[in-house]
């Protein structure tokens, strides 16, 4: 049976074009830029008191830490 191609514009137009994901993308952007971060660095922008919870992009509310560390934080 032959396999269907995955439609991968409509994939990304559906998930990416929401407008919650459309902000979610640029405060992380903006927080990467805020750093120095390069594309394709493997770090991650760490806030230290949370968007969510009144934070903000400022440089002294970031920190640089790997990925790991990023996900662990959350897994407690």
């Amino acid at each position: 049976m032959p396999r269907k191609e995955r439609d991968y514009d409509f994939e990304y137009r559906t998930y990416h074009g929401k407008e919650e994901e459309v902000k979610k993308r640029a405060e992380r952007n903006r927080a990467r830029r805020e750093v120095g971060l390069k594309e394709g660095d493997k770090r991650e922008v760490d806030h230290k008191r949370a968007l969510s919870k009144g934070g903000s992009n400022s440089k002294g509310n970031l920190r640089v830490v790997s990925r790991g560390a990023n996900r662990r934080k959350y897994n407690k």
